[in-house]
């Protein structure tokens, strides 16, 4: 199945600086979902953040929040594992009438793996951006991600993610999106 931008939803997981910190290539995680979002924000793909405990851990990386706030995205904290746990989330994603959650965010075999074994579960087809997650160890990322796969789950390259949403180089926003490519590295 094709990322399709008038189906997909982004989920943002946990992705908050004091988790960052200990994160195999969490830059890269940042940048990744950055143009994840600015993509997203582009072609009006909706997106949801969450945060782990935000009032101990903090909140959400300060370049994405800006992102998912000028996207009117709403930003949830939780103590569950799980983004499902937000109170908002599943309610949100129902609202939209979206099928494809597009997840980006962190850890991948806790919170990462927890959100998309519910969401295939409830019938979702779930897209893992690959290069937008990540994990303490990369052994622990692809071990999460093997068996994600394995239970359903598409796994994604974010550039592949938007050409699969625009379909075509005829694409109203296809200069803006290859910019923020150029941008984001």
């Amino acid at each position: 199945m094709l990322a399709d931008a008038n189906q997909s939803a982004v989920l943002v997981i946990d992705i908050q600086p004091n988790f960052l910190k200990v994160i195999e290539g969490g830059d890269s995680v940042v940048r990744r979902t950055k143009f994840l979002l600015e993509t997203a924000k582009l072609l009006e793909v909706p997106a949801f953040a969450s945060e782990q405990v935000p009032g101990r851990m903090g909140g959400t990386h300060p370049e994405l929040r800006a992102q998912l706030e000028a996207m009117h995205a709403p930003i949830e904290g939780k103590a569950v594992f799980s983004a499902l746990g937000c109170a908002g989330c599943l309610p949100w994603i129902e609202s939209t009438g979206r099928t494809q959650v597009i997840i980006a965010g962190i850890e991948t075999p806790i919170c990462i793996t927890q959100t998309t074994v519910q969401l295939l579960e409830l019938g979702y087809d779930v897209t893992l951006a690959y290069d937008a997650v990540g994990a303490r160890s990369n052994e622990m990322h692809e071990r999460a991600l093997s068996r994600l796969q394995q239970l359903g789950a598409q796994l994604a390259h974010t550039e592949a993610i938007a050409y699969e949403w625009m379909g075509t180089a005829e694409h109203p926003a296809f200069r803006d999106v290859l910019a923020a490519l150029k941008s984001a590295g």
